[in-house]
């Protein structure tokens, strides 16, 4: 079974649904596809004004009591509270894809990196440069060298792989993320991202219907 990841790193619900996409990619039989929308970047990014960073706020709280997952003061302050700040996926984006370039079972790795330096470090992955050092850190050195130069191979990739996602998106029918494109050999089939946020073995079952 081939399951599709429809997701963006500066989605909450997507840094919520870590967990449960972690055991997913660990089930014998399921090969897990990550498919970067780029929906909060180009036209989909916007200024961290304080309203917003204030709604965001509200809405981390509320999926960090669902899912457990820590969303820590240095984000709310360093990320959320930054003056001039930015809400765009972009670099992030640039990040997983190039690590993906090397190998595709890098980028699960590099997401959740990411999503830890913002939401726990509060690192503000919004920027380039953070997402290079984040990238070599990490020790995924080439990868980091692509996204400071803007490598034309990462560019390239990047827009066929967001395109794709994006495609996914309206076939489905899907208006937001995270979401899930199961392919069981049968044909590709939706499954809502709320499934990530439930029993795991309801998540499972739900997988297996036909």
């Amino acid at each position: 079974m081939r399951i599709t990841y429809l997701f963006d790193p500066l989605c909450g619900w997507c840094y919520g649904a870590g967990p449960a996409l972690e055991r997913l990619a660990g089930l014998d039989g399921v090969t897990l596809s990550l498919a970067p929308t780029g929906l909060f970047a180009g036209a989909g990014a916007r200024p961290m004004e304080a309203s917003f960073a204030a709604y965001a706020w509200q809405n981390d709280q509320r999926i960090a009591r669902l899912t457990g997952q820590p969303f820590s003061q240095s984000y709310r302050r360093q990320v959320l509270g930054a003056s001039g700040g930015l809400f765009d996926s972009a670099p992030a984006t640039l990040g997983i894809i190039a690590a993906g370039l090397d190998d595709a079972g890098h980028e699960l790795t590099v997401l959740k990196r990411l999503q830890a330096g913002r939401y726990q470090e509060g690192r503000d992955i919004a920027d380039r440069a953070v997402v290079a050092d984040i990238l070599d850190e990490a020790g995924f050195t080439a990868a980091a060298g692509r996204v400071r130069t803007l490598d034309a191979g990462l560019i390239a990739a990047y827009d066929r792989r967001t395109a794709a996602a994006r495609a996914d998106m309206q076939r489905f029918g899907f208006e937001g993320v995270p979401s899930l494109v199961i392919d069981d050999g049968a044909g590709r089939r939706p499954l809502r991202g709320s499934a990530l946020f439930g029993g795991f073995d309801q998540l499972t079952a739900q997988l297996r219907a036909a």
